[in-house]
């Protein structure tokens, strides 16, 4: 043969063997994947010491189904998700039913349909959020669960997380006792069948035993998508029954029943009667440093920040790593007081000027974490 032919004959037989290289996978199976020309990497294939399980992801999703709704707290929340997710890289999806139980499960269903690779479930109180989240972690998918029903606990791998519900009462009822007295006469806002409200209404009975000198005027209360007007309707009524001196505050265990509340004094001019919440938003704030407003008080925990951690235990459950069982977030008291006290109007933005350490935690932010955010920065 020719040398040039020779020649020829090499440099097809090279061709062929770098096009069936190419072509294979190791010697069979499916293509490896290959970023497009000017396709920027994943961010997870610039960050190094990843866990293996979110390293081989190329996009982390997550859905956040909530039951309540149409109250600022469930915007925070969800912001507060979003935000956190995001910054690390992931898709974060939401749903709010605002307090429809068949639309809460129907979103559920419908998730579970697609590729999430965990869910948040927030508020899911009933025997079927026990079955709905059995059929998520049945796929293999982890599930972190906030103000939910406690028999969730009966589902191994499953993290309930919750404001401290308790301390939560406690520091709006001691701040009601210091300001009004442990004989005062007040009215009680509440609703019962909700994880977070029991909580609160058993601190609720232990400071009615503690403190035998407070009645109890008139207890009430709906949770429903328009609260706030329903219960702005309802105290309106009941002020026309109860004349000034027959009540000296309002006790209400979510700021969905203290907004109407505070309305509906305001407009019947009953200044005399001071409220005490718990929860709270720019829109409860707002309330607050009105003139002549009678919340005095409320306790809680930055909603934004609980969506914030709710997604970090969750992107540790998918990256294999070990997550509580439980986890309660810490509160804080707000007083009018304090608010009076600030230089400026107070927004869920500066309210850690005059909270120390409002809005702010480290908790379950890992270094890998830590290094996805500030990849992501770029």
């Amino acid at each position: 043969m020719h040398k040039w032919k020779q020649n020829k004959w090499i440099i097809l037989v090279l061709a062929v063997m770098l096009i069936a290289t190419a072509c294979s996978n190791g010697g069979g199976g499916e293509a490896a994947p290959t970023a497009s020309e000017g396709e920027t990497p994943a961010v997870n294939e610039k960050v190094e010491n990843l866990p293996d399980k979110i390293a081989q992801k190329d996009k982390v999703k997550i859905m956040v189904v909530r039951k309540i709704g149409g109250d600022d707290h469930t915007a925070q929340f969800l912001a507060g998700a979003k935000q956190e997710g995001e910054s690390l890289g992931f898709t974060v999806d939401s749903f709010s039913a605002n307090g429809d139980t068949a639309k809460f499960h129907d979103a559920i269903a419908q998730a579970l349909e697609k590729d999430y690779d965990g869910f948040i479930i927030s508020h899911g109180d009933d025997a079927a959020t026990v079955e709905d989240v059995k059929k998520i972690t049945g796929k293999g998918i982890p599930v972190v669960t906030f103000d939910s029903t406690p028999d969730l606990e009966q589902i191994e791998g499953v993290t309930l997380t919750s404001q401290d519900d308790e301390a939560l009462a406690k520091f709006a009822l001691d701040q009601l006792i210091q300001e009004q007295g442990n004989d005062a006469k007040i009215v009680y806002l509440w609703v019962d069948g909700f994880p977070p409200m029991v909580r609160r209404n058993h601190v609720y009975q232990e400071t009615l035993q503690q403190n035998p000198g407070i009645k109890e005027v008139e207890r009430f209360g709906i949770a429903s998508a328009d609260t706030s007007v329903q219960t702005q309707n309802a105290v309106a009524a009941m002020l026309t029954k109860h004349p000034k001196g027959e009540i000296d505050a309002i006790f209400a265990a979510w700021d969905a029943f203290a907004i109407g509340a505070t309305r509906a004094i305001k407009e019947a001019g009953r200044d005399e009667i001071k409220i005490y919440g718990i929860d709270v938003s720019n829109a409860d704030l707002q309330a607050m440093q009105e003139e002549g407003s009678p919340w005095a008080a409320t306790a809680a925990v930055d909603p934004k920040m609980i969506g914030a951690v709710n997604v970090r235990i969750l992107a540790g459950k998918i990256a294999g790593e070990e997550t509580p069982q439980k986890y309660d977030l810490e509160a804080a008291l707000i007083t009018q007081d304090k608010l009076k006290q600030a230089s400026e109007a107070v927004n869920m933005v500066n309210l850690a000027d005059i909270i120390p350490g409002w809005g702010t935690t480290d908790a379950f932010e890992t270094d890998w974490m830590k290094a996805l955010k500030e990849a992501n920065k770029k």
